[in-house]
């Protein structure tokens, strides 16, 4: 008896090991649904500081509350100004970053920060750059798991950041980490999720383990269960080659404010910045399968907490 249930323990432990994430429910219609919505050409490539920005920005905030996502005191709207270009003389410009909050239930002043930029760049001689993957697929994917958290109320706080003007400059990110909702002080880690959902080789890619080898442990219990191919990289600046993205995305302020942070994004050179980065050609399922496998990355976390 006691062989067997040994036995079952290992069965058991094994298939988890393997595939936890596709078990995890994510709808994927709405998914889908909310990506097509972000990318589409009223959206006017979400530029910042013009109606396409705030149209997109509207859906975010009705997305938030939807999925259980509540805000910091009455509003989901914090403004910030800044000015990008080269020179003293470009005119100050405003974005506003969306923020939302899920509490923790054991640990509520302690808080995992889940960021994803919504702006794109707008339309240019013509075209409407859409920005499917760039970075409609993390936007939607904070919905997904704002849903998800709020059904399986998590350990710690959780803090949804659709974040503004990542293309003039990480200008949003760089305004949560100089002035957070909360002290700065309680913020453990920074999950970045930026260009998730176009990969025809099933191959994610996490960001920040070559300069915080105190994570890797728990990147690797994570990628044993995800239900696509996690791979860490694009973060050692002497591997010939190899573009690194440890500044290339809104997880650059955070890591340089010492807060643990990790950025999931994959490789999609040819589409990057193009008119082709529409919804059309996404690769859907590839998608649906990184949310699955985003919400195992915020769950593990969320019961390790960052083991430096």
């Amino acid at each position: 008896m006691r062989a067997l249930l040994i036995a079952l323990l290992f069965v058991s432990t094994s298939t988890f090991a393997q595939s936890p994430a596709s078990s995890i429910p994510v709808n994927k219609a709405q998914l889908l649904t909310d990506l097509q919505t972000l990318s589409a050409d009223d959206m006017e490539g979400r530029l910042v500081g013009t109606p396409g920005g705030a149209k997109a920005r509207a859906f975010v905030i009705e997305r938030f509350k939807a999925s259980g996502i509540t805000p910091f005191g009455q509003t989901f709207e914090h403004p910030f100004e800044f000015t990008a270009g080269r020179g003293g003389a470009a005119a100050p410009r405003t974005g506003i970053n969306v923020l939302g909050l899920i509490k923790g239930t054991r640990t509520p002043d302690r808080y995992i920060v889940i960021t994803a930029h919504y702006d794109h760049i707008g339309v240019r001689n013509g075209a409407t750059f859409n920005g499917a993957n760039d970075n409609a697929s993390g936007t939607a994917a904070l919905f997904a798991l704002g849903e998800y958290f709020k059904a399986n109320p998590p350990a710690h706080s959780l803090i949804f950041a659709a974040l503004d003007a990542e293309e003039s400059g990480l200008q949003g990110a760089r305004k949560f980490v100089a002035a957070p909702p909360v002290p700065v002080e309680q913020l453990i880690l920074n999950i970045n999720m930026d260009m998730i959902g176009r990969d025809a080789n099933n191959l994610l890619y996490v960001v920040g383990t070559h300069t915080q080898p105190f994570l890797r442990p728990t990147i690797e219990q994570i990628a044993a269960g995800a239900n696509i191919t996690l791979r860490m990289g694009h973060d050692n600046p002497e591997e010939k080659g190899v573009e690194d993205w440890t500044r290339s995305s809104d997880h650059a302020p955070f890591c340089e404010a010492k807060i643990p942070c990790l950025y999931f994004g994959v490789e999609d050179f040819e589409n990057h910045h193009k008119a082709t980065d529409k919804y059309q050609t996404m690769t859907h399922d590839f998608y649906y399968r990184v949310v699955q496998s985003m919400v195992l990355a915020v769950k593990t976390f969320d019961d390790t907490g960052v083991r430096r």
